[in-house]
């Protein structure tokens, strides 16, 4: 059994670690309102506009001179994975998870006979990829605190990404993040933004097959909407994996709390029973040295 002296430091340890974990989980409720607020505001407006782009491109003629980022480049062989993860740990299962589901994704076309190549924006996600695909990391990004991006990040993700696709240098892209459902769900996502992906029309959908006219022409928007698009999706995905990482650590925090409330009295049964044991022995020491007097 340990000493009195030891058990009664682990305690006031164990202490000191539940002060922390708490307060942590107080900084990360009162930031996850504001992120929650922000992802909650931001999804109609990418929902409408990638429904919008859908549209559009399955009304178009698509041809050798169509935009590269509706056309795409004629093949599938080689995919990228832009993997958004957060800069920090302590958020519980939040980047294992979306590295879990590109690392099953990536397995399932690599037996297909593709090519995967990760493009990763976040420490945390790069850091568990980098060891189960040490030869495929293709470009890494530090976002910092995920909470303080703005548009104009996610822009610029965007034209990096635009520019090596038509450099030719991967034929789709697929955008892994957590989608933010409540503070105990967060929902690894997968998303393809490079070509846009033009879903089939169901048969006999009158929607579908409605006459709607354009001014200026389909191709004409598509190509100012195209980019902005890939830029707008990349940013819904900040903001969702902002939420989704204050909501993870503040369960991991609150759990890491009870836990030590657990430890701290399961130390101090332990530490009471070991000071009545030492106390019972003092005792009989001075019972016995006082017969033999």
């Amino acid at each position: 059994m340990a000493s009195l002296k030891a058990l009664k430091v682990r305690i006031g340890s164990v202490k000191s670690t539940q002060k922390i974990t708490k307060a942590m989980k107080m900084v990360a409720a009162a930031k996850l309102r504001r992120a929650q607020e922000a992802a909650e505001a931001g999804r109609p407006y990418a929902q409408r506009l990638e429904a919008v782009v859908a549209s559009l491109a399955s009304k178009v003629t698509i041809s050798e001179a169509s935009h590269k980022l509706l056309a795409g480049t004629g093949k599938d062989q080689v995919h990228l994975f832009v993997v958004a993860t957060s800069d920090k740990g302590l958020a519980g299962a939040f980047n294992t998870n979306i590295a879990r589901l590109a690392r099953r994704r990536a397995l399932e076309l690599a037996a297909e006979g593709k090519t995967v190549k990760f493009y990763t924006i976040g420490k945390k996600g790069r850091a568990v990829l980098n060891r189960l695909f040490p030869k495929d990391m293709h470009h890494s990004i530090e976002p910092g605190d995920l909470g303080k991006l703005v548009f104009a990040d996610a822009r610029g993700y965007a034209d990096d990404l635009i520019a090596r696709f038509e450099a030719g240098e991967f034929d789709v892209a697929h955008l892994f993040y957590s989608n933010f459902k409540s503070v105990l769900t967060q929902e690894p996502t997968e998303q393809q933004i490079i070509p846009v992906a033009i879903p089939a029309a169901p048969e006999g959908d009158a929607a579908a097959s409605a006459v709607t006219e354009y001014e200026p022409g389909e191709e004409e928007i598509l190509a100012d909407l195209l980019g902005r698009n890939v830029a707008i999706q990349l940013y819904r995905a900040m903001r969702e994996n902002a939420a989704s990482e204050q909501g993870s650590k503040m369960t991991a925090m609150d759990n890491a709390t009870r836990n030590a409330g657990d430890l701290i009295k399961r130390l101090s049964i332990q530490y009471n029973r070991a000071r009545q044991a030492a106390i019972t022995t003092e005792l009989v020491e001075i019972i016995s040295g006082a017969e033999a007097l």
